[in-house]
């Protein structure tokens, strides 16, 4: 054993060229292995549902979870780790004026922020109170409305910050989720699809519901991701996915026409999880303006 009042010597070794290297033992002159990014997950009005996808990754989580710090996520941990985080999601719309204060402060401190959700992207169906009004709702459903703090809108996350890549559902699909945390880790895009709901019913052969059984469905504008889950099990698609990347509204609104549905009823099938996502919201606004019941 070395003595503890002697300095421990420098290790030689020989390279295979015959060179000799001399190494300090000093463990402070040992390589460090590279800090893990700090992931932070945020909520603000919404159901839990897309922070629960997460979660439900299960085997997929515990390689996330050795691949990042994860710093801040009150769903799955009481353990709190300052920022700045490399990495936040962010679940749920803006609906309060502390919201619009807390969605700056933590943009401010995110190095990549990514919402998640139909209501962090498009408002989510609480977005439904942009067409009511918001102080009668108030004082129908509490009893001391003067106490509650609102505003007379539920608006997505890009409304109010800089926002570097959206992803949609309701609730998002947790492959998608993994594929974006691995595109972050990875340094490059998610590859996500942004082709409609009606490429996923031709791929999985499904017969389509509207020219079948005459039934509403938003597969036609409506972004990927779901596998046409509602299309598969015979139901129109309800666009939770939100609109796709070349949406044609119109030419949804004359089909609906077709099929015998009256303007209002159009209106609602626009009005759903998505309601305030620009193109679901110019669409429901046109016909509601254009149209009677």
């Amino acid at each position: 054993m070395t003595d503890p009042g002697t300095t421990t010597p420098a290790h030689t070794h020989e390279g295979a060229d015959g060179s000799h290297t001399h190494g300090d033992a000093d463990a402070s002159q040992a390589p460090t292995a590279p800090a893990r990014p700090k992931l932070a997950v945020w909520k603000f009005a919404s159901c839990d549902g897309c922070q629960l996808s997460l979660l439900n990754c299960e085997d997929e989580l515990l390689s996330i979870a050795g691949a990042v710090h994860i710093a801040y996520f009150p769903e799955a941990t009481r353990a709190v780790v300052e920022g700045p985080y490399e990495l936040s999601l962010v679940e749920g719309s803006i609906t309060t004026p502390e919201d619009v204060k807390r969605i700056h402060e933590i943009r401010a401190q995110s190095g990549t922020l990514v919402t998640i959700g139909a209501c962090a992207t498009a408002g989510g169906i609480q977005a439904l109170r942009n067409w009511a009004d918001v102080d009668e709702y108030r004082s129908i459903v509490y009893a001391h409305p003067e106490y509650l703090s609102t505003l007379d809108t539920s608006t997505g996350i890009a409304s109010h910050v800089d926002v570097d890549y959206e992803l949609r559902g309701c609730p998002v699909d947790k492959s998608q989720l993994v594929e974006v945390l691995a595109a972050f880790l990875g340094g490059r895009k998610p590859r996500i699809p942004t082709y409609s709901v009606c490429v996923e019913c031709k791929l999985k052969g499904n017969v389509c519901v509207p020219i079948a059984s005459g039934q509403p469905c938003l597969g036609p504008v409506t972004q990927a991701g779901c596998g046409a889950l509602c299309p598969s099990y015979g139901r129109g698609c309800y666009g939770c996915f939100g609109p796709q990347d070349s949406t044609n509204t119109d030419s949804l609104t004359h089909q609906l026409r077709k099929l015998g549905m009256r303007w209002d009823d159009i209106v609602r099938v626009y009005r759903t999880f998505n309601a305030g996502a620009p193109e679901f919201e110019a669409a429901s606004n046109k016909v509601a303006a254009g149209g009677a019941s």
